[in-house]
């Protein structure tokens, strides 16, 4: 498997992130109010523009590609949507929300015509555009949510909407807007599927915050990793019935937080062990696969964002010394003496440690989002993209040979 390419875009954690039709544009909030648009240049991205009408920190970005709008999302309870004129500038367009507290994710629907908001306020809006009176309007989904939305994820057919709340559950709902949506195809989600419509709800079975929900790409089954390491799959058996099966994957893993499909037999998954792991059907049915990392292999700690032709992070001159990387430490990690052996990790999840105290892996805190980036001609993704707190983003191959190094310690792995 070739070597991922590592970009360090921030000092800080990457909280919104989202790129641009072609692959040559990114959207990223580095943990403030401000989106940051940045282009691909030969070795690293290059900042154009700084989207900031948001007074509090964005918490998710979302890039319609076909219509290239932008929406962002954050906890001043608003989103804005971003249309580029033809002089390249971009012009926000504020969509009330009607919530009383902090937007978390944001999300376009596959026909672009739409986009669905969570929220702390037990709420979901699901927002469109009023042609008559020209301006964003919002419809809620409440019930019965009692939580705060971490995550939405929409179905293919443009009306399903999937969500994860932090009360251990998982949702389907129905976001049909009359005018809007075309009347759907029955699926085994539902056939009548009027506003508000309740699809599925699901718990985890072991408790815990629903960090991430997904659809395969047929949107016949649906994902989701909450907070007991667990990865969760529904299968539905039809309006009205109990699901055909519902199976858990648990893993000695720290709890993941994102997942994605790569196809209708694969998901990758990734959290706070900060390297993605792949789940596939198998021949005992849905089990761990490989990690993309290999935090056994040398080759891992020479993807530096150095050694990728990136921005390094280092300070310059005498910031770049032995005496200041010791107190860097015991300010950043609580370390006041140099970690005297790599270990294996076994104590807090699967991610080994060097003993300068820096990870074994390319990305040096959680992974929070973990999206596909490239598909191949069969419609299979090909590559997927990793962000995480410590400011840097990763495309990693998904085809290829396996990385090694994490089977060992799977071995508490149940399903």
């Amino acid at each position: 498997m070739s070597a991922p390419e590592v970009f360090q875009l921030s000092l800080g954690p990457l909280t919104g992130v989202a790129f641009g039709p072609d692959r040559t544009q990114l959207a990223v909030s580095p943990n403030n109010n401000a989106a940051q648009i940045y282009s691909r240049g030969a070795q690293e991205w290059d900042l154009q523009t700084t989207l900031t009408e948001h007074d509090k920190l964005i918490t998710a970005i979302s890039w319609a590609p076909n219509t290239n709008r932008i929406v962002t999302c954050s906890q001043d309870r608003n989103a804005y949507v971003w249309t580029q004129l033809p002089t390249g500038e971009w012009k926000p367009a504020l969509v009330l929300l009607r919530i009383n507290r902090a937007a978390t994710c944001v999300k376009w629907s596959p026909n672009e015509d739409k986009f669905a908001v969570g929220s702390g306020a037990r709420a979901i809006a699901v927002c469109s555009f009023d042609e008559e009176n020209n301006w964003w309007v919002s419809k809620h989904i409440k019930k019965p949510l009692r939580s705060t939305v971490l995550s939405i994820d929409w179905h293919p057919n443009n009306v399903l909407l999937a969500a994860g709340t932090t009360d251990a559950k998982a949702f389907v709902f129905s976001a049909f807007i009359k005018g809007i949506d075309a009347k759907p195809e029955p699926t085994v989600w539902g056939d009548r599927l009027p506003f508000n419509t309740i699809c599925g709800e699901f718990k985890a079975p072991n408790g815990g915050w629903v960090h991430d929900v997904a659809f395969t790409p047929s949107g016949n089954i649906l994902g989701f990793v909450s907070h007991d390491s667990a990865v969760n799959l529904v299968y539905p058996a039809g309006p009205g019935l109990p699901p055909q099966a519902l199976i858990t994957v648990r893993t000695p893993t720290l709890p993941y937080l994102s997942l994605s499909f790569t196809s209708e037999e694969s998901l990758i998954a990734a959290g706070h062990d900060c390297q993605p792991t792949v789940f596939a059907v198998g021949q005992n049915g849905w089990e761990f696969s490989h990690s993309l990392d290999d935090p056994a292999s040398s080759g891992s700690r020479g993807l530096t964002p150095t050694a990728t032709g990136t921005r390094s992070v280092s300070g310059p001159g005498r910031l770049n010394n032995e005496a200041f990387n010791l107190f860097r430490q015991a300010d950043t990690r609580g370390q006041t003496k140099p970690a005297l052996a790599a270990t294996s990790g076994a104590a807090a999840g699967m991610t080994p440690v060097g003993a300068d105290g820096l990870l074994l892996t390319v990305h040096q805190n959680s992974i929070t989002d973990v999206e596909p980036y490239e598909w191949s001609q069969t419609g299979e993704v090909a590559k997927v993209y990793t962000v995480g707190k410590d400011g840097r983003l990763v495309i990693w191959n998904v085809t290829g040979k396996p990385a090694g190094g994490l089977p060992g310690r799977m071995a508490g792995l149940q399903v």
